[in-house]
């Protein structure tokens, strides 16, 4: 145990250490002990914390770990909501779980839902010429939910759709912490299911104006469960807000890529070059490897349990450390260096790049919008580059102990309009 550890936490939990330290408590307690499980204690409850290749497959079989009653209910108020495909498991996860792979999985649907994000893009870059200060994070939250809104089908006004990313970006924001930040989650929360169900019952009663036909909306507003019934209005809400809340998630990773693009900018040359996306794809790789995201996930150990010959009891937290395996020097050659050719004309395993999970998405726990993420951040990277801007001077700290972490500033910038004559600073 470490000394922030035993001064915060005298009977061995970890909760006031994981607070203060965030993203880095995990890694600093597995390099304590070389990698191995991690015994220790959150809110009390014993937990055992994995980290590597071979901790991936035994965390992601349902034989040993069970996600569905893992997750915590302020989690669940905040993050993934009541019901949601998150909290099951066997074949009721499975049947859900297609639901969500048959709409972000489809490479068609994938590819459209980048077009809608570049028209949104285009279309906001336009009003930010002239030398107006623009808060990236808080565009792309605007940009990245007018797109899956459009592309999901939902039909909301332009002032609906505005509050629809707010609630979404503050859902995020606040699900990992305490205070008013969690406060406003859960309200954003209850606030959207409450319009998504509302629509989604609407739909069901034949009025034209709640959705578009052949979209994720009618995918998930005319669900079955493994029971064979239609999920209730609330849960596909719920549902329906876990494809645009991750969506708009994506807004933490694109602050992240103009802080890569600011600090390294010699990767703008071989974006604006990058004829077939491929180097667009490695640096979003690269983005999601580097940055913090999501530090760990968690789940039960379904029965008594034994890894590498220790016991691990039923009902035991399970922890598998994202964070750590993304920069294992173990796994990555010189892990702290953001360096995109790691991914130089290929595609991680599926277990090599974990910032979102690990495991199979078509029959585990992963997720499944990962491909939606990547495709989405490709398209807004060489779009970065391309944007002739100016960085004012502001806070670009990211602080490891905030979860989620970004920018402090949000990343700002200045566009400048050629046709103007203004001066473009390099």
């Amino acid at each position: 145990m470490s000394r922030l550890d035993t001064a915060l936490a005298p009977w061995g939990d970890s909760t006031l250490s994981l607070l203060a330290r965030g993203y880095a408590w995990l890694p600093d307690r597995m390099r304590a002990t070389d990698g191995g499980p991690v015994r220790t204690r959150l809110l009390g409850r014993p937990v055992v914390a994995l980290r590597g290749p071979e901790a991936i497959g035994f965390f992601y079989d349902e034989r040993n770990v069970r996600r569905a009653s893992a997750l915590p209910g302020p989690v669940l108020d905040t993050l993934f909501g009541r019901g949601a495909v998150h909290t099951l498991d066997g074949d009721a996860h499975r049947i859900r779980k297609a639901m969500f792979l048959a709409v972000l999985k489809d490479g068609a649907g994938v590819a459209a839902l980048a077009d809608h994000v570049a028209r949104h893009w285009s279309e906001s870059v336009d009003g930010w010429r002239g030398g107006r200060r623009v808060v990236l994070f808080d565009e792309a939250v605007l940009i990245l939910a007018r797109s899956v809104c459009a592309w999901t089908g939902i039909r909301l006004s332009d002032e609906a759709v505005r509050r629809m990313a707010v609630d979404c970006a503050a859902m995020v924001d606040g699900f990992a912490t305490p205070g008013p930040r969690h406060l406003r989650a859960r309200r954003a929360r209850a606030r959207q299911e409450d319009v998504l169900a509302g629509l989604v019952a609407a739909a069901r009663e034949g009025e034209e104006l709640a959705g578009d036909e052949g979209t994720a909306f009618e995918t998930v507003a005319w669900h079955r469960d493994a029971d064979g019934e239609l999920v209730e209005p609330r849960t596909a809400a719920v549902e329906l807000l876990n494809i645009i809340r991750p969506t708009v998630a994506i807004a933490w990773f694109v602050a992240f890529a103009a802080h890569a693009l600011h600090r390294w900018p010699h990767h703008r040359e071989p974006l604006l070059k990058d004829d077939d996306g491929r180097y667009a794809r490695a640096f979003a790789h690269e983005v999601r490897r580097f940055y913090p995201f999501a530090p760990f996930v968690g789940g039960l150990a379904a029965t008594g349990l034994t890894w590498r010959g220790e016991a691990i009891a039923e009902n035991t937290l399970v922890l598998l450390d994202l964070y750590g395996h993304d920069h294992d020097p173990k796994l990555w050659n010189d892990p702290y260096r953001f360096d995109p050719r790691r991914f130089a004309g290929r595609e991680p395993s599926a277990d090599e790049l974990i910032p979102q999970g690990g495991g199979d998405p078509a029959h585990g726990h992963r997720c499944p919008g990962e491909d939606v993420t990547v495709a989405l951040l490709a398209t807004l990277v060489k779009r970065l580059a391309d944007l002739d801007h100016a960085v004012p001077a502001q806070d670009l700290s990211i602080p490891l102990s905030r979860i989620p972490t970004r920018p402090r500033s949000g990343f700002v910038l200045t566009v400048t309009d050629p046709s103007r004559g203004d001066d473009l600073p390099g």
